[in-house]
């Protein structure tokens, strides 16, 4: 009987992938969307930084 049964399984490895050469439009095509995502990372931080929503909720007076 071995000291390891009846415990947790020790996962397996992943098989490490190849590198694949990448021609130029490959590497054009992964520069655009690098571009498109930045792009739309600095809309959302401008829109998140103020407005008419500007994160306030509906707001109570102490009154009843």
């Amino acid at each position: 009987m071995s000291g390891r049964q009846g415990g947790k399984l020790k996962p397996l490895k992943a098989a490490k992938k190849d590198k694949k050469e990448l021609d130029d439009d490959d590497k054009a095509f992964q520069e655009k969307q690098k571009k498109e995502q930045a792009e739309l990372k600095a809309m959302a931080a401008k829109a998140a930084k103020g407005g008419p929503m500007g994160g306030g909720g509906i707001k109570k007076s102490g009154k009843k």
